[in-house]
């Protein structure tokens, strides 16, 4: 049994599940790659996983202030009343952990709008799912940002 070092409980598991879950990919998944070239042919210009605001945006449009977020739906807790009552295996520990997840995105969402960012989030699948609704989202958001500016 492995006992990987986390900053809020410890979790024990087998080395099978302990690869499995490394090779989880963190940064520059399917879906957040899909949207940036998405972005990119509709000539927005953005940086990806921008480390200078709250939470790293996957994709920041940094001339508009428009943070986005690409949420893996098991890790940000989509539908988590239902989906947490599911849980089976080292339930205490996916609660706790899910749970911190979704408090720090609520953190970091308001950390962006006190800086006048707009954060907009999307769960991986309604990116594949609905790729034009999100960049049409986006595109809003931007224009938003764009009219603020004007009226300056």
């Amino acid at each position: 049994m492995c006992v990987p070092k986390m900053k809020h409980r410890q979790l024990t598991t087998t080395p099978e599940i302990s690869k499995r879950m490394g090779n989880v990919s963190l940064k520059g998944g399917k879906s957040e790659t899909i949207l940036a070239k998405a972005l990119w042919e509709k000539g927005i210009l953005y940086r990806k996983n921008y480390k200078k605001v709250p939470g790293s945006p996957d994709i920041a449009i940094t001339k508009y202030k428009v943070a986005v977020f690409v949420d893996g739906e098991f890790w940000h807790g989509e539908n988590w009343e239902v989906r947490k009552t599911k849980l089976r295996n080292n339930r205490d520990y996916w609660i706790e952990k899910i749970e911190e997840n979704i408090a720090r995105d609520i953190r970091n969402d308001n950390a962006l709008k006190e800086m006048d960012w707009i954060p907009i989030h999307f769960w991986e699948k309604e990116v594949k799912k609905n790729l034009d609704g999100c960049i049409n989202k986006i595109v809003d958001a931007v224009q938003v940002q764009f009219s603020k500016s004007v009226k300056l």
